[in-house]
């Protein structure tokens, strides 16, 4: 007769508290993307999403700052 063994039960991680607010996500998001912008100086596209980016999420910070 064989031994069965069961695996334990497997427990989901917890759901990270959020600790940041949008606010200062976007903020840090912004700088990041100028960070990157300037590593992608040779990637042309990549160097133009960023910037994309950076203008749509420094314009909806602006708007979100605006209305409060």
């Amino acid at each position: 007769m064989s031994n069965v063994i069961p695996f334990p039960a497997r427990v989901a991680a917890p759901e990270p508290e959020l600790d940041i607010d949008l606010f200062t996500a976007v903020d840090v998001a912004i700088r990041d993307l100028r960070d990157l912008a300037l590593r992608l100086r040779g990637d042309e596209t990549g160097h133009e999403q960023a910037r994309e980016c950076l203008e749509m999420l420094s314009r909806a910070l602006e708007s979100a700052r605006a209305t409060g």
